[in-house]
């Protein structure tokens, strides 16, 4: 068959160190994919495996396939190097045992960027501040494993109004406490760590060190190894006061954190909330100080009181804003 005649295959992944989501983008529409399927990373020896097998499911071989994968570490290199599974790989290599037409790798963060513009109500909740400018830098950060972040900026291309992703590693940015309880905080973690980044504090293993930094400081009999889920339901639940604590704390400095985004971009498109954590406290985050330290920042807090803020309540970011990526390119 020639390759003129041949169906366009935009095919998508959201790769993570458990899952691996792999899915179609609708050709008409970024917003829409399709024929998602979901795989355990442990049971297979590669990523060539799993994307294969997914081909073969769906009888891809005689199309024309390109192919954008949202992945969990680095992608500026040819060789990727996954930090919580032992794949390793080679780019141009995926993309001749794949036989594919061309293959985008990009971080999951830029993958969760590129969704937002396509969010509609339903897959976000807001929380505070003013309506979104049209056209203007957004941020996205997310505590989860570790504290994403990522920022889009509008750009003209050719006459076309594109977005463009700015990642980095904003999460590892110093810690800076605000109030006697957080500078005490920081005095415990400055115990244990030799720096303490945003991250140690936002993300499931920081709710646990908050949490440890309570106990410690108040020479409490609480047991002080409780996993971010346990610190979170009852602190959601008011049965324990310290973990009550830990969660105000986090909804705090996490309001610190965006606001900072939101000044560091003129994020007048919104920050959000991402990540596997916050989504399953929502009504907390709004009854905490979150919003209140988010928009205090001295002679510039009109800026961040008319930032709004929202928690992405979308199941699949990481799959949409492949599709977005791959039909935007």
């Amino acid at each position: 068959m020639n390759t003129t005649t041949k169906k366009t295959i935009n095919l998508i992944a959201d790769i993570g160190g458990t899952n691996i989501r792999i899915a179609q983008a609708e050709q008409s529409c970024a917003a829409k994919y399709k024929e998602i399927e979901t795989y355990r990373c442990a049971e297979f020896a590669s990523l060539a495996d799993v994307i294969s097998l997914y081909i073969e499911k769906k009888q891809l071989h005689d199309n024309v396939i390109n192919a954008c994968l949202a992945i969990a570490c680095p992608t500026d290199n040819d060789i990727i190097s996954m930090t919580n599974l032992p794949w390793q790989f080679s780019q141009k290599a995926l993309v001749e045992t794949l036989k594919l037409n061309s293959l985008t790798m990009i971080n999951d963060y830029t993958a969760i960027a590129m969704a937002i513009p396509l969010l509609n109500d339903s897959q976000k909740v807001k929380i505070g501040g003013g309506q979104t400018v049209t056209n203007k830098p957004i941020s996205v950060c997310g505590p989860g494993t570790g504290l994403g972040v990522a920022n889009l900026v509008p750009i003209s291309v050719a006459g076309n109004n594109q977005w463009h992703c700015v990642s980095g590693e904003g999460g590892h940015v110093d810690f800076a406490p605000v109030g006697e309880m957080e500078i005490a905080v920081l005095r415990y973690l400055n115990t244990i760590k030799n720096r303490v980044s945003y991250e140690q504090l936002l993300s499931g293993y920081g709710l646990e060190q908050i949490y440890q930094a309570l106990v410690n400081i108040d020479d409490d009999d609480e047991e002080a190894r409780l996993s971010a889920q346990e610190i979170s339901k009852r602190g959601v639940e008011g049965t324990c006061i310290m973990c009550r604590q830990s969660m105000l704390i986090f909804c705090q400095v996490l309001g610190s954190f965006a606001g900072n985004l939101a000044l560091i971009m003129n994020s007048q498109g919104g920050v959000y909330i991402a990540g596997g954590i916050v989504p399953r406290f929502i009504d907390f985050l709004k009854e905490s100080k979150f919003r209140e330290r988010f928009e205090s920042k001295g002679r510039l807090s009109h800026i961040t009181q008319q930032t709004p803020t929202y928690v992405i309540t979308e199941a699949q970011p990481g799959l949409l804003g492949a599709a977005a990526y791959i039909l935007q390119q």
